[in-house]
């Protein structure tokens, strides 16, 4: 096995909703905003080459969108999707799944694109299996008034139309120790209704995936809960249970939206489950 990072692009977003009621003064010593009171945010996927399986874990936001959405979340850097694809020895038609940890327009924008005359989506990745659960499913394309805006229509019937969607199996435990696309999942219903968090063993380290369960290194504080989370007294418990467990058994945790720091571990504390370490996304391949 073998992982890489795919740094689709960065964007920024307002603080204080990424923080929701944690005071600016506090939240902007660790995640410092621009004059418009936005942070730094990277949309930054996990790319898992494991024998005749090339497994892409969330694909970005796109680019299918107006230019008004863009100025919107205020794109910044030169990451791209294709770029770093290619700098991994690959490209979209590579890849044999795509694995979403929910289907916010940023976490699974990249997986639909237009098509040639722009008339109509076809898939960016044509030749993948593409992996939700179904309960999750059935919450995005039935949306609720909060989160209408994150789950765009575009994203996701198209996927489904392609006949190339398949849920992952449920049960009624929170953690599955090995899914059908080959890695543990842990469930979480704060962010979003069955959110799914990647567990990988490599190279005798557990990785894992935060996806928005722990957006920045500056959310590891267990009342740093953001204000887009559907159920933010959900998100408290099951952030501590995680950063316990990452704490006791020493995981690497792949920090998908936090700019600045790739890789983290955790320790405890007297202040409770603190940063330990931060690592570029580099140290995946040399442990």
């Amino acid at each position: 096995m073998k992982l890489h990072a795919i740094e689709t692009g960065n964007f920024k977003l307002d603080g204080g909703a990424m923080f929701g009621v944690v005071p600016k003064a506090l939240w902007n010593k660790t995640n410092p905003a621009d004059d418009k009171n936005r942070i730094d945010l990277a949309a930054r996927s996990l790319l898992i080459e494991n024998g005749d399986r090339l497994v892409l874990i969330d694909a970005g936001m796109g680019n299918k969108q107006d230019d008004a959405f863009f100025r919107h979340y205020g794109l910044w850097g030169n990451h791209t999707l294709d770029k770093s694809l290619q700098d991994a020895g690959f490209s979209r038609a590579d890849i044999t799944d795509v694995f979403f940890t929910h289907l916010h327009f940023d976490h699974c924008g990249g997986a639909v694109g237009w098509n040639k005359n722009r008339t109509g989506y076809e898939l960016a990745f044509p030749n993948a299996t593409h992996w939700s659960n179904k309960a999750h499913w059935e919450w995005a394309t039935k949306p609720n008034s909060r989160e209408k805006a994150s789950f765009l229509s575009e994203n996701l019937l198209p996927i489904q139309e392609s006949g190339q969607l398949r849920f992952i199996s449920e049960t009624n435990a929170s953690f599955i120790a090995k899914s059908e696309i080959g890695f543990g999942v842990l469930f979480v219903n704060g962010h979003t209704e069955k959110q799914m968090i990647p567990h990988l063993r490599y190279k005798g380290k557990t990785i894992v995936f935060a996806a928005d369960l722990l957006p920045t290194a500056g959310h590891l504080p267990l009342p740093y809960v953001m204000g887009y989370d559907v159920r933010p007294l959900e998100t408290l418990k099951e952030k501590h249970a995680f950063l316990t467990k990452a704490a006791d058994n020493d995981f690497l945790i792949f920090m998908q939206h936090d700019a600045h720091n790739p890789l983290i571990s955790v320790q405890h504390t007297e202040k409770g489950v603190r940063l330990l370490d931060s690592l570029p996304a580099e140290s995946l391949n040399q442990l």
